[in-house]
């Protein structure tokens, strides 16, 4: 059963009462919340993930609750509980779905140390993964949805897994995160993009999230091998660039996104050696062209 086979009074019900307990990737995250937009955003943009059975084991238990006291009335907020504590400070009760997504971020980050991690949008082609590690501001999620959006497999817009014993890419398809003007640009590019309702006035800016598809989905279990790492740069009105980067520059840029690499030591080393040797490295700068943009991709996963 997924998500979308719920109905939306079925799933504010679990919701609010044992908790909706739904598979991401390799991970179960079992989430309550009373809040009608949480609830609303995750019908939205969660319908194609499969629901665990309430048997079974679940990663993380979270929840995104009202706060106590005056403030309730005045200027409610919200607060992500984790295991029954907030690890990060509350949000305005209008961002709380920003606000389970950020929290189920910092799960992930905080907790998954049996996998190398980076801080990297990573999409598929052909069983090969397209690494695009790069700070905020870069046009890494923006450039993430438009190859969705032209066919690539989603794995991850946020954070690259790497299984330190095999060294591919375990998926993690979870939904995409716009912000500003990416909600637009992606909007027109992607019509057909299902989106949840956006929200402004976050510490990122506005806010929305695209609903991977369900073929991405479907395919978790599927893992890739290292293929490419590109670093995107976004600057209005330039060309359209792909550029070949030394394996030296790649590694440092990948090291300086890698969220656990000194946890792993030695072994996290060479893991993170090994993976940009495999893949081969680019420098990418794009402006408004996304479609551009795409072509430089497809023609870089083509078969010489």
């Amino acid at each position: 059963m997924i998500v979308g086979d719920l109905s939306p009074v079925d799933i504010r019900q679990r919701l609010e009462g044992p908790g909706l307990r739904i598979t991401l990737g390799p991970l179960v995250a079992e989430i309550w919340s009373t809040s009608r937009l949480v609830q609303s955003a995750v019908e939205a943009v969660y319908a194609g993930h499969p629901i665990s059975d309430s048997g079974e084991f679940a990663d993380f238990h979270v929840a995104v609750r009202s706060t106590g006291g005056i403030r309730r009335w005045l200027k409610p907020l919200v607060e992500f509980g984790f295991d029954g504590a907030p690890p990060v400070q509350p949000l305005p009760a209008g961002q709380a779905f920003p606000l389970l997504e950020w929290g189920l971020n910092w799960c992930v980050a905080s907790h998954c140390h049996q996998y190398l991690m980076i801080h990297a949008a990573v999409v598929e082609r052909a069983g090969r993964a397209l690494v695009l590690p790069a700070p905020p501001g870069s046009g890494k999620s923006t450039l993430c949805a438009a190859l969705v959006a032209r066919g690539w497999r989603l794995l991850s817009d946020e954070m690259t897994l790497i299984d330190v014993d095999r060294g591919d890419v375990i998926p993690l398809p979870r939904p995409i995160s716009l912000k500003n003007r990416s909600i637009d640009i992606i909007g027109r590019f992607w019509p057909d993009a299902i989106m949840s309702a956006v929200v402004h006035d976050t510490i990122k800016g506005s806010i929305a999230h695209v609903r991977p598809p369900l073929a991405s989905v479907d395919r978790s279990t599927e893992r890739a091998v290292p293929g490419w790492i590109v670093l995107p740069r976004y600057k209005p009105d330039v060309a359209t660039k792909l550029e070949p980067l030394s394996k030296g520059a790649a590694f440092m840029q990948v090291l300086a996104n890698a969220f656990n690499y000194s946890m792993h030591g030695r072994r996290g080393f060479e893991v993170l050696a090994d993976f940009v040797d495999a893949s081969e490295s680019f420098e990418f700068s794009y402006g408004g062209d996304l479609e551009a943009a795409i072509d430089a991709f497809d023609t870089l996963a083509r078969p010489l």
